[in-house]
C-alpha cells in the first residue's frame, strides 16, 4: 500500500522520527522501512509535516504494522482490568459482562491463563476473598515486582498490585545490615526486596498459607537465608524479638492501631516505623499520629517523617501511610 513517508539518511531517522511523533504526524499503523542509507518513516498527514522535512516526503509502499488486539479492539469499548501475573481481574456485578469481557480477554493478544471476577468482598482476619473462574482453572500465579517473583494464590492470600509503588518507596529506604520485622508479611511484598537489600527481615503473618509462599518466595529470590518466616500472630513474638527492629512494616490499616503496642516492644533504640491507616479526608493522618504517640508513651521521641495519601479507599476515605521514627528517651 502506498503512503507517504519522510524520507532521510539513516543516521538522523531516530531524531526526524521523534520531530514527527512530537508533531502528531508519526503513521503508527505501517512500518518503518531502511532502504541502503535511507530510511522511510510513514505519516498521516504530509501538509503536516514540519516544513524543513517537506521536501523529504516521498510516497512508497509500507507494509502495514502488525498491532496486538487488544480486549477493547475486541469489545468495542474499555473495560476495567487488573493484570496479576498471568491472571486478568475483572470487576464486575453483571455476570453476563462480566463473561463477555473474559471472552475478549482470552481472544485477545493479553498474555493471560485465568480471568477471575470478585465473587465476594475481603472477607474474614485472613483478608482473603471468593472468584468466580470466567476463563481457565487456577487462581494461583507469579505476579513480577521490581526485579522480584512473587508466587501466590488469589484464593488463599490476600495481595494488591496497586500497591507496588507504594512498597517500592518504603523498600528503597532499607540499608543493609538493619533487622526489619514486617508484622503483616503476607507472601512478601515487602519481605523479600526488604531482604534483598541486605536487610535481615522477620515476617510474620496468621495467615499459614501465606507463610509456605513467603518462604517459597524468599528461596526464589535467592534471601532464604535473610528471612526469618513465622506463622501467627506477631504479639505472640514481641517478647522474642524485643528491641530488635530497625524498621517496622505496619500494613493492616483497618487494625493496624491494635498492634502498635507490640510495635513499641518491638522496635530498637532507632526505628523506622511504616504505619499504614485508613481515614475520613477531613483528618486522614492525625489518628494515626495521635494513636503512635500515645504507644510511645515516655519511652520514644515521635518525629512524623512523611504523611502521605497511598490512595483512595472509599468515598472520602484515604489509605494512607505515615513514616515515623521512635528515638529512645
Amino acid at each position: 500500500m502506498s503512503v507517504p513517508c519522510v524520507a532521510v539518511d539513516r543516521e538522523r531517522g531516530e531524531a526526524v522520527r521523534e520531530r514527527l511523533a512530537e508533531a502528531g504526524v508519526l503513521d503508527g499503523d505501517h512500518e518503518i522501512a531502511v532502504e541502503g542509507d535511507t530510511i522511510y518513516i510513514p505519516v498521516t498527514d504530509p501538509e503536516a509535516v514540519p516544513a524543513d522535512l517537506d521536501a523529504s516526503v516521498v510516497e512508497r509502499d509500507a507494509a502495514e504494522r502488525d498491532r496486538p488486539q487488544t480486549p477493547t479492539d475486541v469489545l468495542g469499548y474499555e473495560p476495567s482490568l487488573e493484570r496479576l501475573g498471568d491472571i486478568v481481574i475483572v470487576d464486575e456485578d453483571d455476570d453476563e459482562r462480566a463473561r463477555e469481557i473474559a471472552d475478549a480477554v482470552m481472544a485477545s493478544d493479553v498474555p493471560c491463563e485465568t480471568v477471575l471476577n470478585r465473587a465476594s468482598p475481603i472477607e474474614g482476619e485472613l483478608r482473603v476473598r471468593r472468584w468466580d473462574v470466567l476463563a481457565g482453572n487456577g487462581t494461583e500465579t507469579v505476579h513480577r515486582e521490581y526485579g522480584h517473583e512473587f508466587l501466590l494464590d488469589v484464593a488463599e492470600v490476600y495481595f494488591s498490585p496497586r500497591l507496588a509503588t507504594e512498597r517500592h518507596s518504603v523498600i528503597e529506604r532499607a540499608e543493609a545490615g538493619e533487622t526489619a520485622v514486617d508484622m503483616f508479611a503476607g507472601v512478601g511484598p515487602y519481605a523479600v526486596p526488604l531482604a534483598s537489600r541486605g536487610a535481615d527481615v522477620i515476617a510474620c503473618d496468621l495467615n499459614e498459607r501465606a507463610v509456605d509462599y513467603l518462604r517459597e518466595n524468599a528461596a526464589r529470590n535467592g534471601v532464604a537465608d535473610r528471612v526469618t518466616a513465622i506463622a501467627g500472630d506477631v504479639r505472640e513474638i514481641a517478647d522474642e524479638y524485643a528491641d530488635a527492629a530497625d524498621r517496622l512494616v505496619m500494613n493492616l490499616p483497618h487494625s493496624a492501631d491494635a498492634f502498635l503496642d507490640t510495635a513499641v516492644r518491638l522496635a530498637g533504640d532507632d526505628c523506622a516505623v511504616h504505619y499504614y491507616d485508613i481515614q475520613h479526608e477531613d483528618d486522614p493522618f492525625g489518628p494515626g499520629a495521635r494513636a503512635i504517640r500515645e504507644a510511645a508513651g515516655d519511652e520514644y521521641a515521635v518525629d512524623i517523617e512523611t504523611e502521605r495519601v497511598v490512595r483512595s479507599y472509599a468515598p472520602h476515605e484515604y489509605n494512607v501511610c505515615l513514616d515515623v521514627r521512635l528515638t529512645r528517651l
